[in-house]
């Protein structure tokens, strides 16, 4: 009997939870165009100034990566050639 009872709790609480799926959904799509209202698009003259400093970033790490690549390299290189040599 104790087993039935529980059996008919959980159906009543998983019930429960089904039918209050469309309520939060309903806050959540209010909640959502709420925090939609809040969003502030970017100006043309900020949008390019970011583009600019992302750019100028891009090619000085490109160029430091490039220079201890070359540096490492060429170690590497003279490494070899003088453990080859003896």
């Amino acid at each position: 009997m104790a087993k039935a009872i529980a059996v008919a709790d959980e159906q009543n609480t998983g019930m429960q939870r089904f039918k209050a799926q469309p309520e939060k959904l309903v806050s959540f799509l209010k909640d959502v165009r709420s925090e939609m209202r809040k969003v502030v698009s970017p100006t043309r003259a900020e949008v390019q100034s970011t583009t600019i400093i992302v750019l100028v970033t891009v090619f000085l790490f490109a160029a430091y990566f490039w220079l201890v690549d070359n540096i490492i390299g060429r170690g590497i290189e003279a490494l070899l050639h003088k453990l080859s040599t003896h």
